[in-house]
């Protein structure tokens, strides 16, 4: 499956940003879909995954403030981002992994098997 993450920009601190990840070549509904982002010097740090559409599981620094979702039949999974703040301010990739895997394992960006191209979000004060 290819993945293209999309949506990012620059957004004043407190806006909101809507990054989707589109597939194609496969079916999404099949994968976990997990949101990671980079900053520079930074490691990958895991941001949301969603596996069925009932139990997201969220990275400490962005639980209440991030909302991931799918819509299997558009094949596209969404990172919407309130509240953003500036060391939201990253690269952001989308990655799929198998569907069975269990929670704990998708927090880590090494279980994922397939990732988008990134997209740069930039939150200025």
């Amino acid at each position: 499956v290819q993945l293209q993450a999309f949506g990012g920009g620059l957004v004043l601190v407190g806006g909101s940003l809507r990054l989707s990840c589109a597939a194609s070549g496969g079916t999404l509904a099949t994968y976990a879909i997990g949101w990671f982002r980079q900053a520079p010097g930074q490691e990958r740090e895991f941001v949301a995954v969603i596996r069925r559409r009932s139990n997201p599981s969220y990275g400490n620094s962005v639980k209440g403030r991030f909302t991931i979702s799918r819509d299997n039949a558009e094949n596209t999974v969404y990172l919407q981002m309130n509240s953003l703040k500036p060391e939201d301010s990253a690269v952001y990739y989308c990655a799929a992994a198998p569907i069975t895997y269990i929670l704990s394992m998708l927090w880590s960006h090494g279980q994922y098997n397939f990732w988008g191209q990134g997209t740069q979000v930039t939150v200025s004060s």
